[in-house]
């Protein structure tokens, strides 16, 4: 039921997005919603810098690990370090269309090597104790989604996994660019709740042009989850209304309290030698659509990168944020009196 519950509203890996710092930012605002890493090669892991690579706040929980490859010693041994590392989930990426993950042979180009997937997946399962995953399109290139899709599910489901987050779209992996990957060709939303109505015992988690909170509940009408990338990244604000609306508890976290809330994980940061702008551009969208938001931009983007910069540039954001907002706030009681 934990399981269930976790992944009823999750945010997408994003490269180069959903650092250790912009997961803090988004676990302020939410208790309940699953944080997920940015992918990591299994080659990385065994081979790199495994602080830098995995490290983490441990007041991130739940955080899931995504991880690339296709080989399945070495992702079973990645997950074993991942598990090491306190991890709550081990995920497999199955849905990247970038050139550089084609070229390594992981990503969303094992949607044609559906029995590889699932030999990757029972070796992981081997490995370890927490749940392993996928995540994965609906298919690539001329692939029929309703054969490669169930095809691969259905394989890895035989290996043991019970949990999958599918991008309702396919990726072209020939003549469209990661970017456009994210738009063409449209999203088919009824396949994967047909995925879900055909395999009720299977967790589906939908994802793939999902704006917002009111459309995350409409999806869970037909889905055990939803994931949200972009949407949560662009306007943070929106998961400060996650705990209550979606998982019935708790009160709402608004973006003046979120920003309270990081304040001790950015202190701490900043006395560990990290640069302010590490964290701060992830803020960047918080004040979406109030007053003020454009100089909270501003001031966090122009001040935020200068050499020694600190809170105090925050506080200077945040001040202007305020402002703007009695401003406004003033007008309509002048308005109103009048």
């Amino acid at each position: 039921m934990q399981q269930f519950q976790a992944h009823r509203l999750s945010v997408a890996p994003m490269m180069d997005w959903s650092d250790r710092h912009c997961r803090s930012l988004h676990r302020v605002l939410s208790r309940r919603a699953l944080l997920y890493s940015e992918m990591v090669t299994s080659g990385a892991v065994l081979h790199g810098d495994r602080d830098k690579l995995l490290g983490y706040d441990a007041g991130q929980h739940p955080v899931a690990l995504q991880l690339g490859g296709s080989e399945p010693a070495e992702l079973a041994a990645a997950a074993r370090i991942g598990e090491d590392f306190g991890y709550d989930e081990i995920n497999l990426n199955v849905g990247c269309p970038s050139d550089r993950v084609q070229s390594g042979r992981f990503g969303a180009c094992l949607m044609r090597e559906p029995a590889l997937v699932a030999d990757c997946m029972a070796a992981m399962a081997a490995a370890v104790s927490v749940p392993v995953t996928v995540k994965c399109r609906i298919g690539v290139d001329d692939q029929d989604p309703e054969q490669s899709l169930f095809e691969l599910v259905d394989r890895s489901a035989q290996a043991g996994v019970t949990s999958f987050v599918v991008h309702a779209r396919k990726a072209w992996l020939k003549g469209l660019s990661p970017k456009e990957n994210r738009d063409v060709p449209p999203l088919d939303y009824p396949l994967v709740h047909r995925l879900k109505a055909e395999r009720p015992h299977l967790t589906i988690v939908i994802n793939g042009g999902v704006p917002d909170l009111d459309a995350s509940l409409a999806q869970l009408e037909h889905v055990d989850g939803v994931m949200l990338g972009r949407a949560a990244y662009h306007e943070p604000g929106l998961l400060g209304q996650v705990d209550r609306r979606v998982f019935g508890e708790g009160r709402d976290i608004d973006a003046f309290k979120a920003v309270e809330l990081y304040k001790p994980y950015m202190t701490a940061q900043l006395a560990a030698g990290v640069h302010l702008a590490a964290m701060s551009r992830h803020m960047l969208g918080l004040f979406h659509g109030m007053p003020g938001a454009r100089a909270w931009r501003r001031i966090l983007t122009v001040e935020g990168v200068a050499a020694g910069a600190g809170l105090e540039v925050v506080d200077r954001a945040l001040a202007a944020v305020r402002q703007a907002v009695d401003a406004r706030e003033a007008r309509t009681l002048d308005a109103v009196a009048g």
